[in-house]
């Protein structure tokens, strides 16, 4: 079924589905959304991972390297919907793209491989999603494979991703006899012979009993889960198509369930009830809660109406040969060409010049873009990822896509000295395309420091240094973000901070208390940097990073000294005394404390918080942090044992190994600077037969040999 691709104004908001693709890498993600192109008609041919010829990986390093490392927005049309997905990367290095597009998203697909099932940055991504409370279906991909399992998989979303399946189809054949499915709800088969058109049919007899099985499974549990599906359950011991269908996309929206479906996308087989699914059970703008900012230090809410004031917010910024490309979602009201936009960070106005429908890396323009839209903008000269526009007579500030803080560093430097300024340039485009990388001068050897999420994530920036600006540049060596925390603080540090130059003084007694925080440890999902224990590369701690308190009484320090001493505390975070690192994982409080009746003031006990916490510091107990990670490794059996030793060189403590048909996966957590090169010296030792993941857990303390070495 192929439908024309049309502009989609003038169509109702409940025809919309802003839609992400989201897996672990190599689950077939970007063939997946091929497919989806392919079979709705928005692309005449299909499109092959392999031999480069992608529509959403038209990056040339996304080519060369096979995998997806920026996320890219497509729009096709089915059954009367218009479909606008985001195809993200599943590489950890570049899970602040999955971040910033899950921001703007309303519902999303999750690929899974059907050997592997639910892989380290698959469940990543999942916990992403749920921080976004993004209502998902699953894809389980890859049937036609060697070894593929639909209920292996299932049963490991359902172990892993503690999430109810709710599985909708049932497998035709297995491994290379793999031709179609089963849809469980209309009981009838979907047959591709031909591998382009699907033929429908009644269910195969020898399937029928397994097919009435797994019906009755299905009804059950949608039964437990849903009230209305219940009561009709309970009177007539079965559900109808139309009361099954209904209760699938509430518990899709509300998360209780997961709609489950298979197939294989490089057979193009599976994708038309996908599409289906997507649209019956995934929200559309209107079926998600209205966006919430601020205005005037005023919560606000803005509806989904192209009639409301505008306000988008900007999730992408690419600066492409013909101009800089600014991506919105638009959220509420209508913009169109030529437009006068406030943006509310920058608080300055500025004119749309064009507006374009996005087909990856090809443009359509459009005269105007409404509530539900997610397009692309010329004209926007200082607009930032995480900017919110919004028409100057209604402004509002909406939330931004958090930024994790950069794991690892490397120093750069232009081949050519009068290149400088020419990298300064480049490296400033790069910071603002992607916020997850971070520039810095080393305050003593003077080199620019290019901070990201992992090595693969810088080979990427510099490499898009040298091909997009023509700079030929020299690279350090990768260096990790050390961390520091307090493992036996002090108690009763007294500080005071007499200043007096003439004219008014400056007076502050203070009397901390240091202890460690319970929790320094980051949900593995959230990765190092994350404001939940993994540290903050600013310095001013996350919530769980840092933990300020006062037990102060009788008024001897008023609030508003309170709150500067809190300020001045969060000010010497920024370096510890170890080595000038960022300190986390620390509760401090404020025991006591005196005034002078004129010399005190917020800025004296600011400066006295933190030199005081500076002295507490270098009185407590510290012990050096470091980035470690999960790292999955999948390897032939007979090369298992030089891969282990290998891991227990670089200090990698094993946790579990699954053999699985003829390979070994072995999973062990690794500091991530024992990793650097990791990729090559595998390949060498497996005869390039090996792979491996990594996903971020967080820090833990360096070994005293080590720190001192």
């Amino acid at each position: 079924m192929r439908t024309d691709l049309h502009r989609h104004p003038t169509d109702a908001l409940t025809r919309i589905r802003n839609l992400g693709i989201l897996a672990h890498v190599d689950a077939g993600k970007t063939t997946t959304t091929e497919r989806i192109l392919y079979v709705t008609g928005a692309t005449y041919k299909r499109g092959e991972v392999h031999d480069g010829t992608t529509v959403t990986d038209f990056d040339s390093q996304e080519r060369d390297r096979g995998i997806t490392i920026f996320a890219a927005a497509v729009s096709c049309d089915w059954a009367g919907h218009r479909i606008n997905l985001i195809d993200t990367p599943g590489h950890v290095d570049f899970a602040d793209e999955v971040e910033r597009a899950l921001r703007v998203l309303d519902g999303a697909i999750a690929v899974f491989d059907g050997v592997a099932g639910v892989e380290p940055q698959s469940e990543s991504v999942w916990r992403q999603a749920d921080r976004h409370q993004v209502p998902r279906i699953a894809f389980v991909n890859k049937l036609d494979r060697a070894g593929a399992d639909l209920d292996d998989a299932v049963r490991s979303i359902r172990e892993r991703l503690r999430v109810t399946p709710l599985v909708v189809q049932l497998p035709i054949g297995r491994e290379d006899g793999f031709t179609g499915v089963v849809d469980l709800l209309r009981m009838r088969s979907l047959v591709w012979a031909d591998g382009e058109t699907f033929e429908e049919g009644p269910v195969p007899d020898d399937l029928r009993a397994e097919a009435e099985r797994r019906r009755r499974v299905l009804e059950e549990t949608v039964a437990e889960l849903h009230p209305d599906a219940l009561e009709e359950f309970c009177a007539h011991s079965t559900l109808s198509a139309t009361t099954l269908a209904a209760a699938l996309r509430d518990l899709t929206r509300t998360g209780d369930g997961l709609v489950v479906l298979c197939g294989s996308a490089y057979r193009n087989r599976g994708i038309e009830p996908l599409l289906d699914a997507a649209v019956a059970y995934l929200p559309s703008p209107l079926d998600v809660p209205a966006v919430r900012g601020v205005r005037d230090g005023v919560p606000q809410e803005r509806a989904a109406d192209p009639a409301a004031p505008f306000a988008a917010l900007v999730f992408k910024v690419n600066s492409t040969a013909t101009g800089r490309l600014t991506y919105l979602r638009v959220y509420s009201g209508t913009i169109r060409k030529g437009g006068v936009v406030l943006d509310t960070g920058a608080r300055r106005t500025e004119r749309i010049g064009r507006i374009l429908r996005v087909q990856a890396d090809r443009h359509t323009e459009v005269d105007s873009a409404v509530a539900g839209d997610i397009v692309a903008v010329v004209g926007l000269k200082a607009a930032r990822t995480g900017a919110t526009l919004c028409v100057p007579d209604a402004p509002l500030v909406l939330e931004p896509p958090s930024v994790a803080d950069p794991v690892v560093s490397v120093a750069v430097e232009p081949r050519r000295g009068t290149d400088s300024e020419r990298l300064t340039s480049a490296l400033a485009r790069l910071v603002e395309e992607d916020p997850s990388l971070a520039i810095r001068t080393d305050s003593e050897t003077g080199q620019t420091v290019l901070s990201g999420m992992g090595e693969l994530h810088l080979e990427v920036a510099v490499e898009k240094i040298r091909r997009a600006h023509g700079l030929e540049v020299n690279v350090g060596r990768p260096q990790v973000a050390y961390r520091e925390t307090v493992v036996r603080g002090v108690s009763g540090l007294l500080y005071r901070h007499v200043k007096q130059d003439g004219g008014a003084g400056q007076y502050a007694h203070v009397v901390l208390d240091v202890e460690p925080l319970v929790a320094t440890t980051p949900d593995p999902a959230d990765g190092p940097g994350s404001g939940n224990g993994g540290g903050n590369g600013s310095g001013d701690g996350g919530a769980r990073d840092f933990a300020f308190g006062s037990t102060v009484v009788g008024g001897r320090v008023p609030k508003e000294y309170v709150r500067a001493v809190e300020a001045g505390c969060r000010d010497a975070l920024a370096e510890g005394p170890l080595g000038g690192h960022p300190v986390i994982g620390l509760r401090v409080n404020l025991a006591d404390g005196a005034t002078h009746p004129k010399d005190s003031s917020e800025l004296a006990f600011r400066t006295a918080g933190r030199l005081a916490l500076r002295e507490a510091l270098r009185a407590s107990e510290m012990v050096l942090l470091e980035p470690v990670v999960e790292v999955t490794v999948t390897v032939p059996d007979d090369a298992v044992g030089g891969v282990l030793g290998d891991l227990a060189a670089r200090r990698g403590r094993v946790s579990g190994s699954t053999t699985r048909a003829g390979t070994v996966v072995v999973t062990a957590t690794v500091p991530l600077a024992e990793l650097f090169g990791y990729a090559t010296r595998l390949r060498s030792r497996t005869q390039g037969r090996g792979t491996f993941t990594t996903r971020a857990t967080g820090y833990s303390p360096v070994p005293s040999a080590v720190s001192s070495g």
